[in-house]
């Protein structure tokens, strides 16, 4: 598979992903707190501020989207190993850390001020822990690709 092929296909990727997000966000958790609502309306209460939550927690997950697509576009281009992609992917290690903090807390914050049921930190440290190896991942990748990156371009000036 030729690079523009493949940078093809993980722009489609990211589309698709990105279509997900807003049917996760716009439909999905809306109806599962509905749901919660009607079933438990001692938390109906709650039904606005964790939309609200949520949907903030949806500004990093779209940010790493973009930050995919340049890096694509990178892979097409036939510059796969440059210094703009470890960039990106470190950038995208920050949204990670930063939205699985956002995300913790805010659910620790939701907890104590009795809006949450204990269940739901339980699921929450599930979407921790791959909110932590989403950030060591794009971190470990960056450095990779930073050195991929310093090694062709010493490369480029030998003889």
């Amino acid at each position: 598979m030729n690079s523009q092929k493949f940078a093809k296909w993980l722009k489609i990727i990211v589309f698709g992903t990105g279509i997900c997000g807003i049917f996760l966000y716009l439909v999905l958790f809306p109806e599962w707190g509905r749901s919660i609502s009607v079933s438990n309306p001692a938390y109906s209460f709650a039904y606005w501020p964790w939309m609200i939550f949520l949907w903030i927690s949806a500004v990093p997950c779209y940010l790493t989207l973009i930050c995919c697509y340049h890096i694509a576009s990178e892979i097409g281009s036939e510059n796969s190993f440059c210094n703009k992609n470890a960039e990106q992917l470190r950038f995208i290690s920050l949204l990670a850390a930063a939205d699985t903090v956002y995300f913790f807390m805010g659910n620790l914050v939701f907890f104590f001020l009795n809006m949450s049921h204990p269940g739901i930190i339980f699921l929450a440290l599930i979407v921790v822990f791959i909110g932590i190896a989403i950030t060591v991942a794009s971190a470990a990748l960056s450095h990779l690709v930073y050195k991929a990156a310093k090694l062709q371009e010493e490369n480029e000036y030998t003889i």
